[in-house]
């Protein structure tokens, strides 16, 4: 069976990707990089960007930007342009999870929409007449299984994502005439930098993901990355206005979950007769 990795599907397309320094960003670019695409990936004072850089040489721009500035957005656009010669695909990442609940301020709730919501709508609009000029492309959006799911203890993050599976829906109906595709990918729990300082180790995190997600563990970030990869190549040629859910089973399982309240709960016995 050959190797998809190594198969070069993606060869001459340029690609931009914004929140490309989280595990997940930087496991996006290794993929598309291997595939043989160009990538610019917009970097908002993260120091991973270096590394990045250094790890895929002339494959890859960095760009100083913020998704919030409409100017910084132009920029990354240039880039890939001027660089690379045009643009095929965009991959939407950036994120915030400013959360304090019902207390939230209008400014962190502002904040997050700009971040995760509107940031990715006003570059498809910036990215898509490079697109036509290509004749297509693919837009990828990274959602969330929190955006069709309650979670305790959380509120804006999980709106802002429902967010984005709106603006997937939308944005790939008016674009399709276009032959350009957006899609989402919705990531179950998946090792990151933050699940490693709250929880310590990737054995206790994994642990914690086995009593909601099926397959028995957290995601890891080339996972969720393949995923993407996937919506960005010709393979996915007749994909539009989905989501991928790459959760390990975990929206798949009902309000009972894995079966936790039936071993947790003692069976109340059945009254007498």
């Amino acid at each position: 069976m050959s190797d998809v990795h190594d198969s070069g599907e993606l060869s001459g397309r340029v690609a931009a990707i914004t929140g490309g320094t989280s595990l997940i960003g930087q496991a996006i670019i290794s993929k598309l990089v291997d595939a043989g695409a160009r990538v610019v990936v917009a970097n908002n004072d993260d120091p991973a960007a270096a590394d990045i850089e250094r790890a895929h040489g002339q494959s890859v721009r960095i760009v100083d930007a913020d998704v919030r500035n409409d100017s910084d957005l132009d920029h990354v656009i240039e880039t890939a342009v001027q660089e690379f010669g045009g643009l095929d695909i965009v991959v939407c990442g950036a994120a915030v999870f400013d959360c304090d609940l019902l207390d939230t301020t209008r400014d962190d709730w502002h904040r997050s929409f700009d971040v995760n919501v509107i940031g990715s709508a006003v570059l498809i609009g910036k990215a898509t007449p490079h697109l036509i000029e290509r004749g297509g492309g693919s837009i990828v959006l990274i959602s969330s299984i929190s955006a069709k799911q309650s979670q305790p203890g959380r509120i804006v993050y999980p709106v802002t994502k429902s967010a984005v599976q709106g603006l997937t829906r939308n944005s790939s109906q008016v674009l399709a005439p276009h032959k350009i595709r957006v899609n989402s990918v919705s990531p179950g729990w998946t090792w990151s930098v933050n699940i490693d300082r709250r929880y310590g180790s990737r054995e206790r995190a994994d642990e914690l993901a086995a009593e909601f997600q099926p397959l028995g563990r957290l995601a890891d970030p080339d996972e969720v990355a393949d995923a993407v990869r996937f919506m960005c190549s010709d393979r996915s040629s007749f994909v539009t206005g989905s989501d991928l859910a790459v959760d390990g089973g975990y929206s798949a399982v009902g309000p009972e979950a894995l079966g936790q309240a039936f071993e947790k709960i003692p069976t109340i016995p059945a009254p007498a007769s």
